[in-house]
């Protein structure tokens, strides 16, 4: 992640970790100005970029968040997953989205992610 769009800037991060979810919320030629969900902001040439969708399970609760079988609060829990957790976004509705972590695979509220925005559809 650069200071600004091109090499001539200094690398201000080095994302290591794969599937990290960025929004991008502006652009510059090939260059993608993007944030996490920690508020760290910079630029990306946009070629690494992946159109992979993934989201973080709510980085700002302390509680865990409920991995369910179906996309209803009555639905049993599967899962308990911590915050912060990396997803999958294998489709959202607007309401839950079906996410994939691992080998497991459930619904969770799309209130409780990072990374898709409240009532996008998927």
């Amino acid at each position: 992640m650069r200071v600004g769009p091109g090499t001539q800037y200094d690398v201000e991060w080095v994302y290591v970790r794969p599937r990290i979810p960025l929004e991008i919320y502006q652009e510059y030629g090939n260059w993608r100005r993007v944030r996490d969900w920690q508020g760290t902001s910079g630029w990306v040439f946009g070629p690494l970029l992946s159109g992979r969708r993934t989201a973080v399970t709510a980085p700002w609760s302390k509680d865990k968040i409920a991995l369910r079988g179906k996309p209803s609060v009555s639905s049993l829990v599967t899962a308990w997953l911590a915050p912060e957790v990396i997803v999958e976004l294998v489709r959202c509705d607007g309401q839950w989205c079906r996410v994939a972590v691992n080998s497991l695979a459930g619904f969770v509220r799309q209130t409780r992610l990072w990374g898709i925005y409240p009532n996008d559809i998927l």
